[in-house]
């Protein structure tokens, strides 16, 4: 059994919107191994992202607590870092620039930040673009930038909410083997959140279902698929079976989820 990198107990967070509370997340009690890759899905509004916005303190939890090696998480810190959707890159700066942002920031040795920062752009297939400006990329190569920016920081995990998304079908299922690559050859313990079922298949040791709104963990299904994993693999009966089976769990949450927003709007036409 591998050592708990992350958990969560009694995790929950409230908003409040026009003075009412709303439950984003109720009672989460998870545990992430070292070097685990697990997804997390479900309808739209379940809190996967709000989820992930906890497990790196940039929002506070209304209960429960977040640990790190056993240390409680209370802000954002080096050890965790942020992969968003839209890469964020800075679009005065080049490649390389873009790439140190984390050594920079915590005044670490630039000299040693662009040597590490050099090795990651290398494994993350972008060895020769140093120079290179945001606008001279394709939206797969500035999400490469995205994830070199990330390891460079130094950050032991990884939080990955919907990088694909914004790529196109053909790109974003090379990212997805380009990410079990770097997952494999880093040792990053990584949590990814994804609406597409066959990508959370793919790429992880754990899939994660959570329930509409308040988001609770409904099911945890392990994924027991060789590695390394290539993408002929998606065309398999057992990847076919996991896909399967996840949807089916999945399925009454998204109608669920539809029906509460159907209500919302009409609520709101109301008025």
């Amino acid at each position: 059994m591998m050592a708990t990198k992350l958990a969560t107990r009694g995790l929950g967070k409230s908003f409040q919107k026009d003075g009412k509370a709303i439950e984003a997340l109720r009672g989460l009690d998870l545990d992430i191994a070292r070097g685990e890759f697990v997804s997390i899905v479900g309808a739209s509004g379940c809190g996967k992202t709000t989820f992930l916005r906890l497990i790196n303190g940039l929002i506070k939890p209304t209960s429960g607590t977040v640990t790190l090696d056993g240390a409680d998480v209370s802000a954002p810190g080096a050890n965790i870092a942020f992969v968003f959707q839209q890469d964020g890159l800075f679009p005065w700066r080049n490649v390389l620039d873009n790439t140190v942002i984390g050594p920079e920031l915590q005044r670490k040795d630039m000299n040693e930040a662009r040597r590490t920062a050099s090795s990651f752009l290398n494994l993350v297939g972008l060895r020769g673009f140093e120079k290179h400006f945001p606008h001279e990329l394709s939206g797969g190569m500035k999400q490469r930038v995205n994830m070199a920016r990330a390891l460079t920081a130094g950050a032991d995990v990884l939080l990955m909410d919907e990088p694909f998304a914004a790529l196109d079908a053909q790109t974003r299922e090379i990212m997805q083997a380009e990410l079990t690559r770097i997952w494999r050859e880093t040792g990053k313990t990584i949590l990814f959140v994804t609406h597409q079922i066959d990508e959370a298949v793919f790429l992880s040791d754990r899939v994660l279902v959570f329930t509409v709104r308040p988001g609770r963990l409904k099911e945890e299904v392990t994924i027991d698929l060789p590695r390394p994993r290539e993408l002929t693999l998606k065309r398999a009966p057992q990847f076919a079976n996991y896909v399967d089976h996840i949807w089916q769990s999945i399925e009454q949450e998204v109608r669920e989820s539809i029906r509460l927003e159907t209500e919302a709007t009409l609520a709101i036409a109301k008025r």
